[in-house]
């Protein structure tokens, strides 16, 4: 296979198969640049010129969690020293705190919390609502709304409809790590499978509820398996059009039990990370947004993932406990100011959005 033709076609409009895809991911050495140079110009036409983020606050609820994934260093078992749940009350003061940052996006992240129903999970969603009306829910993994389904004796779909009622503006596409059954078995057995994840997020879209999409790389997945995840996304994406964004998440392996164990290796190199992006872009043809995530990348190489197909750097976020749980030594807080030097040292400009990627003024917001 011949890589500058591949990329001349691509450029062109061609859509890879899985077997290209998987030839750009296995790119080494100064083609690199090519595969990373032909996203960007890939990006600048989906995308535009802008690098956009979005001002958010994460709330992290509990880290009790029924899964006790092997990638994860955050969640725990109620007994273990440590362990928290947060009340109504704790959860209200910090949707208060979120609101006076003057953030536009509440990010509710938890464990699987194994005594969680519907009811638990609409009861969350109100009290933040109530506390913050008017900032965007993004919340709940397809794995939370099984979860809630089988606590409460009702369908997924049924789950759904409740917390967008209860004003859940957004799903995470979490709980995806990688979509291939045998790799699940190993990184997160006790998640629901490809297939009921697949369901879940079609429900939703369908219910009028955008996700994010998510792929978690570098631990114990094959290049073939991050391929098939990338077209199972794509294939949602031609049905639904419902995916906002995808967001790759590099494996920080330091903490976690998966590595600890022999079971993955020491995470994503360099190589990996930034054609794991370019690839995406690539390979998403029906995507338009592509994130950046710092918190798993660290500044920098978040900085040259955007010359390499990707065009947003995420939150601002004020703590990402998962992230730094596992190790990520600059996982809280990214001043929008340090993002604009970001930016504008690649000849690019900053723009505040909002989770739908609405574009807000880009100026003003930069500089709070």
């Amino acid at each position: 296979m011949d890589l500058d033709s591949l990329l001349s076609d691509v450029s062109a409009g061609h859509r890879l198969s899985e077997e290209e895809g998987l030839f750009l991911l296995s790119t080494r050495g100064r083609d690199i640049f090519k595969v990373c140079d032909t996203a960007d110009m890939m990006r600048e036409e989906k995308a535009g010129p802008a690098v956009t983020y979005v001002r958010n606050q994460n709330l992290h609820l509990s880290n009790i969690c029924k899964n006790l994934c092997g990638f994860c260093a955050f969640g725990k078992n109620a007994t273990d020293p440590g362990a928290f749940c947060d009340d109504d009350e704790t959860i209200r003061r910090k949707a208060l705190l979120a609101a006076s940052r003057k953030v536009s996006e509440i990010c509710l992240l938890s464990g699987v919390h194994p005594d969680f129903d519907t009811d638990r999970y609409v009861k969350i969603i109100s009290v933040v609502k109530q506390a913050a009306p008017e900032i965007h829910i993004h919340a709940f993994s397809p794995d939370e709304v099984n979860h809630a389904a089988t606590q409460s004796g009702i369908t997924t779909s049924e789950v759904i409809t409740a917390f967008r009622d209860a004003g859940l503006d957004t799903l995470q596409g979490t709980a995806a790590e990688i979509l291939v059954d045998s790799v699940r078995g190993i990184m997160c057995p006790a998640k629901v499978s490809t297939k009921l994840w697949v369901k879940i997020i079609k429900e939703a879209h369908r219910l009028g509820v955008p996700s994010t999409a998510t792929i978690m790389y570098g631990s114990c997945e094959t290049p073939g398996d991050r391929i098939a995840h990338l077209s199972i996304l794509r294939t949602i994406q031609d049905e639904t059009g419902g995916f906002t964004e995808l967001v790759p998440l590099s494996y920080l392996h330091r903490n976690t039990r998966l590595y600890l164990e022999g079971k993955a290796p020491a995470g994503a190199t360099g190589r990996e990370d930034i054609l794991l992006v370019a690839v995406s872009r690539l390979f998403l043809d029906n995507f338009r947004n592509i994130q950046a995530s710092w918190g798993k990348l660290g500044v920098k190489l978040g900085q040259l993932a955007l010359l390499a197909g990707a065009n947003d750097l995420g939150g601002t976020m004020f703590s990402d406990d998962v992230s730094a749980k596992a190790g990520a030594g600059d996982a809280e807080y990214l001043d929008p100011a340090e993002m604009e030097r970001l930016a504008v040292d690649i000849g690019r400009v900053l723009s505040r959005r909002l989770t739908d990627y609405t574009l807000l003024d880009a100026q003003s917001p930069v500089h709070e």
